[in-house]
């Protein structure tokens, strides 16, 4: 025990370098320089889903949520690799020698945004806002898609939940010996066993720091603000059309900061320079808007309607060659910020679902056999254009973790397929479709999000794949927020999914798949025993090459009982205007908007 917490003291101080101060890279100033005339034009390519903490968890919503709460930690904007600094903590925390108790000092003069509940008083921000955030997270009523982050991780918690459970409530005022709060300004956390990844799971946005007044006063029958969201950051709400339109304002009482971040390549040197010294943020409206499909995202930026656009699927070829910007438009100065995302893309199928569920052999070689079918490299040429890195397991490159040597045991053959299906009775019936052992109908039915083109070819793709071994298969299409709401309830039987690193360890996407976090993240309902003991096991270790190997165990379990079929992570590759200043695309914060600038004579 004293060898594993010498690793994560050594470990933690490795991550945490170089942000012991916000001053480091941060000077803060009194008030928001923002300028209300530089209005950043955005678009989303699917709907947010809305703007409370505890209640969402999709990236589009959260370019939002970070920018209107605050955490205590976040990443700096130019690092490579990712390092962590001090959002409203003073400084990095102060950990114990077990590596159990974190000490956290929250910076004075911190404000909410000006809202009636306040009753035209100055709402400071205090350490027993973050208490509140966390038990929010926690609360059993709320179901929140993002309880993982602190599940069984906070000393004594467990009694507050027990408690919950008998009398239906949950006790928001009960003093839990995890979370203590010393004084306005002090929060000293206390964890139920070491945990390396702690500190980066604060800086995730879900543990941005709420008003519990403002909760109380807005919350929706379910417990949620969706769209009143009062937060500390540097934008403020002020319009929302759901699935159509956000614009967010410069928060006015917004603690500036001067920009004064180091360079990590040659690029980054021409980002500083532009930007250093500049009081931030600069811009005062963020405008952003919903369009689904591709090609009318394409043409907004090109009719110069929009500033910032994410490139994705058919749209690479539009703009790249062999990976980097064409030369019509890097001669209009459009610039291309690309990088390889800490995500992964894959598929599912329902384990819970009666007809693609279960462990029993039959089942496993159902999702076995359509797993072979489907050829990886196919999908990211032909959908993604060739835009995107193959991924042989569950950890993407870009974070610690990642094991380049890795191969996967489930091999592309559709002969080898159908031979599979053949063996465990999936007969082909007269229709020429393969039925059940039991001789009843088989039919997959794929759920996709949206109406989109790239939607419709993804189900067009998996469609001639499943044709392939001769399995029916039928499509549902739905609103994103829809489709995103039944897999948590683990209603879809077949689904493609995507996650980004929310902090970049291993461990972020290996929790995708513990049985815990059914209804939470774990999108496939999948609960196998084995791999349950063996991610609890690798919790409790810092990165090393042993837990590398308990990875490595992992992703072949995934691969026996197959509930999933990776594919591989995409490019990220950000086209801004010539009038946008100082933007790089960030591998974990999901906007960049307080970091940049927009040149007004351009």
């Amino acid at each position: 025990m004293k060898q594993l917490n010498k690793k994560n003291q050594y470990w933690l101080k490795g991550v945490l370098a170089g942000g012991l101060l916000i001053t480091s890279s941060m000077s803060l100033l009194a008030q928001s320089p923002a300028d209300p005339h530089k209005v950043l034009r955005y678009v989303f390519p699917v709907a947010e889903t809305g703007f409370d903490p505890a209640g969402v968890h999709d990236l589009y919503s959260a370019h939002v949520n970070g920018s209107i709460f605050e955490t205590l930690f976040t990443y700096d904007y130019l690092a490579s690799p990712a390092k962590l600094v001090p959002r409203t903590a003073v400084a990095l925390p102060e950990v114990s020698a077990d590596g159990l108790t974190y000490t956290i000092r929250i910076q004075k003069g911190i404000y909410f945004a000006a809202d009636p509940v306040f009753k035209g008083k100055k709402r400071e921000l205090t350490s027993a806002d973050y208490v509140y955030t966390f038990k929010r997270l926690l609360d059993p009523n709320l179901r929140s898609p993002n309880s993982w982050l602190l599940d069984g991780r906070i000393l004594g918690m467990d009694t507050v939940l027990k408690q919950a459970a008998k009398t239906g409530k949950f006790n928001y005022d009960q003093p839990v010996a995890g979370l203590q709060t010393p004084d306005r300004y002090t929060l000293v956390i206390r964890l139920t066993s070491p945990d390396q990844n702690f500190p980066m799971l604060l800086a995730h946005q879900p543990a941005g720091a709420v008003a519990r007044e403002v909760i109380e006063k807005y919350r929706d029958k379910a417990g949620f603000v969706m769209g009143h969201p009062v937060g500390t950051g540097p934008y403020m709400l002020t319009r929302w059309t759901p699935g159509s339109r956000i614009i967010l304002k410069a928060n006015p009482d917004f603690r500036s900061f001067v920009w004064n971040f180091k360079a990590s390549t040659v690029e980054d040197q021409k980002i500083v320079k532009a930007m250093q010294g500049k009081k931030m943020p600069q811009i005062g409206v963020i405008d952003i808007q919903v369009m689904e499909e591709g090609q009318s995202r394409w043409l907004s930026f090109i009719k110069d309607e929009v500033d910032l656009f994410a490139l994705d699927g058919e749209l690479t070829v539009q703009a790249l060659q062999n990976g980097k910007l064409k030369p019509e438009l890097a001669k209009k100065g459009v610039h291309l910020s690309r990088i390889t995302d800490p995500s992964i893309d894959y598929h599912y199928w329902n384990m819970q679902n009666p007809v693609v569920g279960g462990m029993s052999k039959d089942k496993i070689a159902l999702r076995r056999a359509m797993a072979m079918a489907f050829s990886a490299d196919n999908y990211i040429n032909i959908l993604q254009k060739g835009d995107a890195q193959r991924l042989q397991a569950p950890i993407p490159n870009g974070v610690v973790g990642y094991d380049p040597n890795y191969k996967s045991s489930i091999p592309y053959s559709v002969k080898a397929a159908n031979l599979l299906l053949d063996r465990y009775h999936y007969k082909v019936g007269a229709d020429g479709w393969r039925t059940l052992p039991n001789g009843k109908p088989l039919q997959i039915n794929m759920t996709i999000s949206g109406n989109s083109a790239r939607s419709q070819q993804q189900a067009e793709f998996w469609k001639k794949t499943l044709d392939s071994i001769k399995i029916k298969m039928s499509t549902q299409s739905l609103p994103f927020a829809e489709a995103l709401k039944l897999e948590k309830q683990c209603k879809t039987m077949f689904k493609s999914s995507a996650w980004i690193a929310d902090y970049p360890d291993a461990d972020n996407f290996m929790q995708l798949f513990y049985g815990k976090n059914i209804n939470v993240t774990n999108n496939a309902c999948v609960k196998i025993p084995e791999y349950d003991r063996l991610y609890e096991q690798s919790q409790k270790m810092p990165p090393s090459p042993e837990r590398d190997a308990l990875y490595r165990k992992m992703s072949r379990l995934l691969e026996v009982y197959m509930p999933v079929q990776i594919i591989g992570a995409r490019y990220r590759n950000v086209l801004a205007q010539p009038r946008v200043i100082g933007f790089k695309k960030h591998p974990i914060l999901p906007a960049e908007w307080m970091y940049i600038d927009i040149d007004m004579k351009k």
